[in-house]
C-alpha cells in the first residue's frame, strides 16, 4: 500500500543504445549561447563571458520521434544540441575529474517558443514559458562512454525537410563539457540522472507542422523528429 496521496508520476527515462536498459532522468540543465556564431545571431557578444543556464523539466525530454507543435505560439524554433548524461555527481567538482561523472551522450533538440521567449526577455522574466513546455526536448538514444568515449569534436547538423539549417562542430563550444559540469556543481548538487544540454550552433529557425527534422552529431548518432 502506497503512502502517497496521489498516484506517483512515471519515471522519465531515455533509451540506451544497444541495450534494453533505460537512463532515468533527474534534472535537465541547458547552457545558453555556447557557440559564438549562435550568440551573434541572437544579438549578443560572442566573447567568452561567464556561462549561464536555464532548466527544462525532466518530462520535457521525449524519445518518441514526434514533436507536437505547441499552443500559444506561432514561432517555434529548432536547436540541435549534444546531451550529456551523468552517472554520478556532487558539489565543487574539479574540471579534471568532471568527465568521470558522465554516463554517455546523445542527440537532442531544444525546441523553443521563440516569440514567448522574446517577450519574457523584454520583460526580464524567466524563460520557462518558451523553453520548458510539453515534449520540448526530443531526444535520441544515449550512447555510453564505453561505446563512444568523450566526443570533443565532430560535426553537428540539422536538416529540415532535407535542407541544411544548422551546422557546427563540438569543438566550437565556448564552454567545454568538463567546464560546464564543474561550473554547475559550484551552484547545484549534481547527481546521477542529471542531463546537460550543451548549446546549439547558429542557424536556428522556425518549424511548421509536417516538417521532418533530422539531427546528427558525428561520433554520437542521429535523431529524426516529425513535427505534428
Amino acid at each position: 500500500m502506497s503512502d502517497f496521496v496521489i498516484d506517483t508520476p512515471p519515471i522519465v527515462a531515455i533509451p540506451v543504445s544497444g541495450t534494453d536498459n533505460l537512463f532515468p532522468v533527474r534534472r535537465v540543465y541547458c547552457i545558453g549561447r555556447n557557440y559564438a556564431a549562435h550568440a551573434v545571431e541572437m544579438g549578443h557578444d560572442p566573447n567568452r563571458e561567464p556561462p549561464f543556464f536555464f532548466q527544462k523539466n525532466p518530462n520535457n525530454l521525449d524519445p518518441s520521434g514526434e514533436f507536437p507543435y505547441p499552443p500559444r505560439s506561432s514561432d517555434v524554433h529548432h536547436e540541435v544540441e549534444m546531451a550529456v548524461a551523468l552517472k554520478s555527481g556532487g558539489t565543487d567538482i574539479a574540471q579534471d575529474k568532471a568527465l568521470d561523472h558522465v554516463f554517455g551522450y546523445g542527440v537532442c533538440l531544444d525546441m523553443t517558443r521563440r516569440d514567448l521567449q522574446g517577450e519574457a526577455k523584454k520583460l526580464g522574466r524567466p524563460w520557462e514559458i518558451g523553453k520548458a513546455f510539453e515534449r520540448s526536448g526530443p531526444i535520441g538514444p544515449l550512447h555510453s562512454v564505453g561505446e563512444i568515449g568523450h566526443p570533443d569534436h565532430g560535426l553537428v547538423r540539422l536538416n529540415v525537410n532535407g535542407e541544411l539549417r544548422q551546422e557546427g562542430d563540438l569543438n566550437q563550444m565556448i564552454w567545454k563539457v568538463p567546464e560546464m559540469i564543474a561550473y554547475l556543481s559550484e551552484y547545484f548538487e549534481l547527481a546521477a540522472g542529471d542531463v546537460i544540454l550543451s548549446g546549439t550552433p547558429s542557424g536556428v529557425g522556425p518549424v511548421s507542422k509536417g516538417d521532418l527534422l533530422e539531427a546528427s552529431i558525428e561520433g554520437i548518432g542521429n535523431l529524426s523528429v516529425k513535427v505534428v
